[in-house]
């Protein structure tokens, strides 16, 4: 009788490490509208052993319900912009699904840097911005309403590709392009990204790569942390929330950099 897998062995002594991905990765979807994804995505890998391929695939997954409860909470509050959450939404279905499919070719050392590289970026961006708390609405005019649609099809292919729901580009991007306040691009990157999520999750459970086990055990720690999340972005100065999500992404970024070098002294990737 054959013995069981090593990674089906691993599954219930890793539950409650999924459920301190879940957490930690809800409080960062509530707080600062990400879905989560990209501090979910380096802690199954270090935590549960994952590669880059199956845990991003996993991480989107999770990060359905998680979004869906980080979006009640900002539109309940009136800080979600519906128009420009459905825009970008259109553009991030189709996207989802290039980027779904481009996670099942590329060879897994491309997807490490890559996804390095995307944190590194963010974090600049947000010690260097400025965000302000209050602001108008994106008007409904032909220019940025094509703006939103293009940024959906770079959200979706970012969000199938990486396993992050889009909010580390929406919610720069609403604020920078689009004039947001951060707490309404906050709550409408949440409610974009959720139609994105699913396209995506669509096509990587059709090839076989989302841990459907995992994705539920961290989707739900995720849900529950993401209400405190939100409260949070209420309480903490867009300045100081802006500053510590950089540093969370410096950290990953490293930790993900030693693993990578790591890897490849070990041999190439596939």
């Amino acid at each position: 009788m054959p013995s069981p897998s090593p990674q089906a062995d691993a599954v219930v002594p890793s539950v409650w490490r999924l459920v301190l991905v879940g957490v930690l990765g809800g409080l960062l979807s509530g707080m600062f509208g990400v879905g989560g994804g990209l501090i979910m995505v380096p802690l199954l890998i270090l935590l549960t052993g994952m590669d880059q391929r199956r845990a991003s695939a996993t991480s989107l997954a999770a990060i359905v319900p998680t979004a869906i409860a980080g979006s009640i909470t900002y539109f309940a509050n009136g800080q979600v912009d519906l128009l420009a959450a459905a825009l970008v939404a259109v553009g991030g279905i189709v996207g989802g699904w290039v980027g779904a499919s481009l996670l099942a070719r590329l060879p897994l050392a491309w997807l490490r840097w890559l996804f390095i590289a995307m944190l590194v970026v963010v974090a600049a961006r947000l010690i260097t911005s400025s965000p302000d708390r209050l602001a108008d609405p994106v008007p409904f005019e032909a220019g940025p309403a094509l703006g939103l649609v293009a940024l959906g099809l770079v959200v979706g292919v970012a969000s199938g590709l990486f396993g992050v729901g889009g909010g580390l580009i929406m919610v720069p991007a609403f604020m920078t392009l689009f004039g947001l306040g951060d707490l309404i691009a906050r709550g409408t990157s949440l409610v974009a990204m959720i139609p994105t999520a699913l396209s995506g999750t669509a096509k990587n459970a059709r090839g076989g790569l989302v841990d459907l086990r995992a994705a539920l055990v961290v989707g739900l720690a995720a849900t529950a942390a993401a209400f405190p999340g939100v409260a949070l972005a209420f309480l903490v100065p867009p300045a100081v929330g802006g500053w510590l999500f950089a540093a969370l992404l410096v950290f990953a970024a490293a930790q993900l950099t030693i693993r990578a070098v790591r890897a490849r002294r070990n041999g190439p990737s596939t």
